[in-house]
């Protein structure tokens, strides 16, 4: 969900954010490089290190990412895809290997904007909230406690989702499209335009609204889940996980994964919202979200799709596609943390994963 583009800047983020956490390069590049080139050219060599290593480990999982979205628009009335496994056969089998990467070209240009505008919005966020908090409580040395911290990367991370949000809708109508759909997305800036042209520039945000709310439950989750078990792990300190009262980077990766997968359990619900509202106003809508013989339903905003979907196809719609979701953190976080070493390394960045 917009889970994938609302980060916060705290110990409790997911791990794929914490190893691409632009905000920690800004912090670092204040701290140790005093040369203005020197800290632009960092920070380009930041987002290209994050932007491969997003791209590479999106791309990995892209057909679990494809299925999901699928499984949250299709048609109850015209089920093809039913389940993981089976939905994956059925892609291959009627798409061929293209179809299981279908709109992942899209989803990975979204990664290097969406990291700049996150980037500089939560500089300038942290700055606001820092001045305020300082003026507050009278201590010009105050600084940014990690709650405060999450705040401002909550707000970074609207403000980034905001900007590339048209991209994310375009990238859920070219998923849904099959080679059997009446009218065909050549790519990314061709949907753009058509949707501009056809449904107007409001059409581009449907679904914005969910995927703000989303913020909250995903980001505050992450936080609290990850802070808890992190916190019981130097405790108790199981299997010997901690060793001068610190964790292993994979102890920590592992941490960010179970609290990144509860947050998205939670605020899984908003996500089919946004995308089954996405997918409204689409005249060519492809048979996956009409069915046969059946009209797409239309939402007249978010409350009236979360009843829509309640009342036509029970409780259980708002989870649709959440196991093909929860199978891909993992191998993800994996893929994304090695990936973005690499390159760092390459790139001869000096960079560290931030407790």
């Amino acid at each position: 969900m917009a889970s994938e583009d609302v980060v916060g800047k705290s110990r409790g983020d997911t791990a794929v954010t914490t190893i691409v956490n632009l905000a920690e390069e800004a912090k670092l590049a204040r701290e140790g490089v005093k040369a203005p080139g020197h800290q632009v050219l960092t920070i380009c060599k930041s987002l290209v290190a994050g932007g491969v290593a997003g791209g590479v480990s999106r791309t990995a999982v892209a057909p679990l990412e494809r299925l999901k979205i699928l499984l949250q628009v299709q048609n109850p009335h015209s089920i093809k895809y039913n389940g993981t496994v089976q939905g994956l056969k059925y892609i291959w089998r009627t798409e061929g290997l293209r179809g299981l990467f279908k709109g992942n070209g899209t989803n990975c240009a979204r990664i290097v904007p969406n990291s700049a505008v996150k980037f500089f919005s939560y500089e300038q966020a942290s700055k606001g909230i820092l001045w305020a908090y300082r003026q507050q409580t009278g201590d010009e040395d105050a600084q940014l406690s990690p709650l405060l911290r999450l705040g401002a990367g909550a707000c970074a991370g609207i403000i980034a989702m905001s900007a590339t949000y048209p991209m994310d809708m375009v990238r859920g109508r070219i998923t849904v499209q099959t080679e059997k759909s009446p009218y065909q997305y050549r790519g990314m800036f061709h949907a753009l335009g058509t949707v501009y042209r056809e449904e107007g520039f409001r059409a581009l945000y449907r679904g914005w609204l969910p995927s703000v709310i989303g913020v909250v439950p995903y980001v505050g989750l992450n936080f609290a889940v990850y802070e808890s078990l992190k916190d019981w792990l130097l405790q108790t300190n199981p299997l010997g996980l901690a060793k001068d009262n610190e964790l292993h980077v994979i102890t920590r990766l592992g941490c960010g994964a179970v609290a990144g997968t509860i947050g998205q359990t939670v605020a899984y619900p908003l996500d089919v919202i946004r995308r089954r509202m996405q997918m409204v106003g689409w005249s060519h809508a492809d048979s996956i979200v009409t069915g046969k013989g059946k009209e797409a339903l239309q939402y007249n905003g978010m409350i009236d799709a979360f009843k829509k979907t309640v009342r036509h196809e029970g409780f259980g719609a708002l989870y649709k596609g959440l196991v093909p979701n929860s199978v891909k953190v993992v191998p993800s976080i994996a893929i994304a943390f090695v990936t973005y070493e690499v390159v760092k390394d390459v790139l001869g960045v000096e960079m560290r994963i931030s407790d």
